[in-house]
């Protein structure tokens, strides 16, 4: 009920004061949590786009670790460093198997985590990123691991990138 105020205006109650009031925090607190919700879809897609971009970045290493592998004159040897990749000295005129370092886009930094090949130079590269990642299955078929070996999908240093030579058949036993 409305009360005239000496000034003769109506004046409202306390109690409609703290219905609205009342409704201002409900109207904040649900903008909040749909905030909330928003940013973390937001970083989830983000990760996901940087998951994509690892797993790009990550094959073509390992297509120019094979590039320089098979196309070896003599003896078939892995690059020594990343910059071998980036100009191969071994051959006449000039051979490159990337155009340039890539960063590793989960880490964001141009710094790999190198696999040591069994006879010497390098065989792979992995991300150094800490963490876990959203991708834990779909994987192109260059990175298929065994489904006995779910700890290589675990973190991103477990995303190896690659390139080991195929192994010749056995021959089959004389008879």
């Amino acid at each position: 009920m409305e009360h005239p105020t000496v000034t003769g205006r109506p004046q409202r109650h306390s109690s409609q004061q703290g219905v609205a009031y009342l409704a201002l925090l409900i109207v904040i607190a649900t903008m909040s949590v749909a905030l909330a919700a928003t940013g973390t879809l937001w970083h989830e897609a983000q990760q996901r786009d940087k998951e994509q971009d690892l797993i790009f970045v990550g094959l073509q290493y390992r297509r120019a670790i094979r590039q320089y592998y098979e196309t070896s004159p003599g003896a078939k040897v892995y690059p020594q460093s990343i910059e071998r990749l980036l100009l191969d000295a071994r051959m006449p005129g000039v051979r490159r198997y990337l155009r340039r370092p890539y960063r590793d886009p989960v880490a964001n930094t141009e710094n790999w985590g190198l696999m040591q090949a069994p006879q010497g130079g390098i065989m792979g590269v992995y991300s150094l990123a800490e963490g876990s990642p959203l991708k834990q299955a779909g994987f192109p078929g260059e990175l298929a691991w065994p489904d006995d070996a779910p700890e290589d999908r675990s973190s991103y240093a477990g995303w190896k990138f690659s390139y080991a030579p195929p192994q010749a058949p056995a021959a089959p036993p004389r008879q």
